[in-house]
């Protein structure tokens, strides 16, 4: 089953988070060949924007392992996070982020969260990188939607689910920096 973990950041917990960034990358690198997404959401789509939390869709065996994968994140431990959240996924792209050869020059990346009834995921979109469903992680029960998209702004990347209930997050591709970028 794959998982939704969306750590929501703590305010003032830039300094944990640096402070726990390698620890953080190395706990996750255990979990490469099920990663199905990751990367932080931040005040802005701008090079200097903050962290504001941090997002992993990853494939395990159940709701416990989803759980101590959440608890056991470095970030979650060091108390970088004020909640947690774990949502079951039904991935309707069926593929990673590393999938998504799509990028638009120019585009800002975000995460969208979408409670109630689930809207429709546009996956004919060639902006949506990855998207599903939402699920109760203890019974499946459909609670919405979520998606990384890319889109010209907010306003734009909300419109894409259709729902009033969205939430958007800029968002960015996560992982080990690349020591030659």
């Amino acid at each position: 089953m794959q998982y939704v973990v969306y750590g929501r950041d703590r305010p003032g917990s830039l300094e944990i988070k640096v402070r726990c960034a390698e620890e953080h990358w190395t706990y996750m690198d255990g979990f490469a060949d099920r990663m199905i997404a990751r990367g932080p959401t931040l005040t802005s789509g701008d090079d200097d924007a903050e962290p504001t939390g941090s997002l992993h869709i990853v494939e395990l065996p159940d709701v416990d392992s989803a759980r101590v994968f959440a608890h056991e994140d470095p970030y979650f431990r060091a108390d970088a996070f004020a909640s947690v959240e774990v949502y079951g996924f039904r991935n309707l792209t069926r593929r990673t982020m590393w999938d998504f050869t799509g990028a638009v020059a120019g585009l800002g990346r975000y995460l969208l969260i979408a409670r109630g009834r689930p809207p429709a995921v546009p996956l004919d979109s060639p902006h949506l990188i990855v998207g599903g469903e939402l699920l109760d992680p203890d019974d499946g029960t459909a609670l919405g939607a979520a998606a990384l998209v890319e889109a010209t702004g907010p306003d734009a990347a909300s419109a894409m689910l259709g729902s009033p209930s969205t939430e958007v997050h800029h968002w960015r591709f996560g992982g080990r920096p690349d020591p030659e970028a």
